[in-house]
């Protein structure tokens, strides 16, 4: 087998959830995607938001990052 620098790369099949929101959550992200659209002048529906600031919010989780590596 060849040692390649690139490791071989993880599954990047999406994977499809859906969920119920509270109406003032749904507004928050409403919100959120309204802000977003003045800040870079480019609109986002929130469904393509949500899922990098759940990224975000998890990669700035230290103690999640910190028990997750344990595993």
């Amino acid at each position: 087998m060849t040692d390649l620098k690139l490791p071989q790369l993880p599954d990047r099949n999406p994977v499809k959830l859906s969920i119920a929101v509270m109406p003032d959550l749904h507004q928050a992200l409403i919100d959120y995607a309204a802000l977003y659209a003045a800040t870079y002048g480019r609109d986002e529906p929130v469904a393509e938001l949500i899922p990098a600031m759940l990224a975000a919010f998890l990669e700035s989780d230290r103690s999640f990052a910190r028990n997750r590596t344990k595993r």
